[in-house]
């Protein structure tokens, strides 16, 4: 089965996120597509992050809701095979693991234009680069024909909708008592009224 990994902190998952699936799964070879919750991005500063059990929660409601709304399995799964790898969270473990674990598979890799552009800072990234099929979606602003130069065997999803949804926007939201209710499946909205006074998402 081909199974695109699309790792991220999801903090909290958004509906960009899963539209972003529903498009990968809709118009490239993807079978499945699992959301990879990083308990620790390298990249990223831990202490702003929501507990990383909480997170994956807030993953799997966000699929069950999609499939309640859709009326249709979604081939979107959350993953917490990060969480018991050694920290911080590289990419490149991840993807060996679950070659190991999971030979009868074969993974590629979502990112976003933002990480292509600094592609070549990743641990061991011509390793990745050689092995794994590499899918990525753009965002505003990113300079996309010199990336692809630079990294011609990714596919870019030209077509690809954007969107203009943060994480950090939808916390600011939330601390500030705004409705985010167009931003997050409503599971995922009820958990995030209901901890609006926790110090894991007022920061």
């Amino acid at each position: 089965m081909r199974i695109a990994i699309y790792s991220g902190s999801f903090n909290p998952i958004h509906t960009g996120h899963i539209r972003l699936a529903e498009h990968i799964l809709s118009h490239t070879d993807t079978e499945e597509l699992w959301f990879v919750v990083s308990p620790n991005n390298p990249l990223k500063n831990p202490k702003t992050l929501t507990d990383e059990k909480k997170r994956l929660r807030w993953v799997e409601s966000a699929i069950e809701d999609y499939e309640r709304e859709t009326g249709k399995k979604s081939r979107m799964a959350a993953s917490d095979v990060e969480l018991d790898l050694p920290r911080p969270s590289f990419t490149v473990n991840t993807l060996r693991y679950l070659t190991g674990r999971y030979p009868q598979h074969q993974f590629s890799l979502v990112i976003g234009s933002d990480n292509m552009a600094r592609f070549d800072q990743w641990r061991e990234w011509e390793y990745i680069l050689q092995h794994y099929p590499i899918i990525v979606y753009p965002r505003t602003g990113d300079n996309l024909t010199a990336l692809q130069q630079q990294y011609p065997q990714m596919q870019v999803l030209k077509d690809a909708p954007l969107f203009d949804i943060s994480a950090t926007m939808i916390r600011e939201k939330v601390a500030k008592g705004e409705d985010i209710s167009e931003f997050v499946a409503p599971s995922v909205e009820k958990e995030l009224k209901n901890t609006n006074n926790s110090p894991l998402i007022n920061h």
